[in-house]
């Protein structure tokens, strides 16, 4: 249920909805909007009488809500959330471009790549430095040391940090290190780490799992919800499909029906959505093009050597040229991009 209230209710009868909801038994979630204020209800099995609410000072309405993801539909919040980080605003008019290599590899090359996107006015960098991999004997990352490695990153160039947690036991380190914690698709459904993730406040970039529907995706963004965090990330990465050309199916229809769904900023990640470099700039236009609030794009200074997801990552100057044409593209579709690039490169030659 959400109780709306009217737009002069004060905060003595805000809370006593709260203490209300509290002594039925079940949880208040105060959610802010434009113009009033509305307290959304968890923790009920079935529905709850109206008449609770309806008499009591400064209430607007009761709404009973039909959605089971409560706290990150639309029923519950009709405006889109805006997650600020470190003065760079997910989910406005302004895209957001999250950029670098599939895992930290060494000092030399994250530093390298974090130099080049902050020369271009790039705000996030990606990188593993725990990687949970589907077999045991691939790269696992540099774990602790590749975190050492991206901190001094952000220490040297400013840019944030978006880095994978792979367990409960990894979660304070990575942590106390990243800007925003990423949530891998194979952990999507490890609600115990969703849960974890969640009470750490920081802002969760939570990947659509390989099978995944998009009301698994936003049952799993309810879990890191629950705990009192509202500023969560959902990401199309593509699911696994028939088709055998492409790495994964990117489900561009998920973008316009989670933006329906949810109040949640959406990200794309066409890297893994396709899994080839040369089709990253396509699904990026069309990701951008379909709605989507940003992207996650695998960025590698030499991708033949790379340790991991080498084929679908792209080198600097292509990785250029995809953001002047996202930059074209964005002023059509009445958004922005916020970077600096100084000079006109079209090449598409290398990967």
């Amino acid at each position: 249920m959400l109780v709306s209230m009217k737009s002069t209710a004060t905060p003595e009868q805000i809370e006593a909805v709260k203490e209300k909801v509290r002594a039925l038994g079940f949880t208040p979630h105060a959610i802010g909007g434009a113009q009033r204020i509305a307290i959304g209800i968890t923790g009920n099995q079935g529905k709850i009488d109206p008449s609770h609410f309806l008499t009591m000072g400064g209430v607007a309405d009761a709404i009973s809500v039909s959605k089971p993801f409560k706290l990150v539909g639309r029923e519950f919040k009709p405006n889109n959330t805006e997650i600020n980080v470190n003065g760079s605003v997910i989910g406005s008019k302004e895209l957001t471009i999250i950029a670098g290599p599939c895992s930290v590899e060494n000092r030399d090359q994250i530093i390298e790549i974090a130099d080049v996107l902050s020369s271009l006015g790039v705000k996030f960098l990606r990188g593993g430095a725990f990687k949970p991999r589907t077999s045991p004997y691939s790269f696992q990352g540099l774990k602790e040391k590749g975190l050492a490695y991206l901190d001094e990153a952000r220490n040297r160039t400013g840019i944030n940090i978006v880095t994978e947690v792979r367990s409960e036991e990894t979660l304070a380190i990575v942590a106390e290190v990243t800007d925003i914690i990423q949530i891998g698709a194979r952990n999507m459904q490890n609600f115990a780490l969703l849960e974890a993730a969640g009470s750490t406040g920081k802002p969760i970039l939570l990947k659509r799992g390989i099978p995944a529907t998009i009301e698994e995706l936003l049952m799993a963004a309810e879990y890191i919800a629950h705990q009192g965090n509202p500023d969560i990330i959902l990401c199309e990465r593509g699911i696994r499909t028939f088709e055998t050309y492409t790495r994964n199916t990117l489900d561009l229809n998920a973008i316009p029906v989670i933006k329906k769904l949810s109040h949640l900023p959406v990200i794309v990640d066409p890297s893994h959505g396709i899994g080839r470099w040369d089709g990253v700039h396509p699904m990026s236009m069309a990701s951008i093009a379909a709605g989507a609030d940003g992207l996650i794009v695998e960025v590698h200074n030499d991708p033949e050597r790379a340790l991991s997801d080498g084929y679908q990552s792209i080198k600097p100057e292509r990785f250029k040229s995809l953001l002047y044409k996202l930059e074209q593209l964005a002023a059509i579709i009445d958004r922005s991009i916020p970077l600096q690039l100084t000079e006109n490169i079209t090449s598409t030659n290398y990967q």
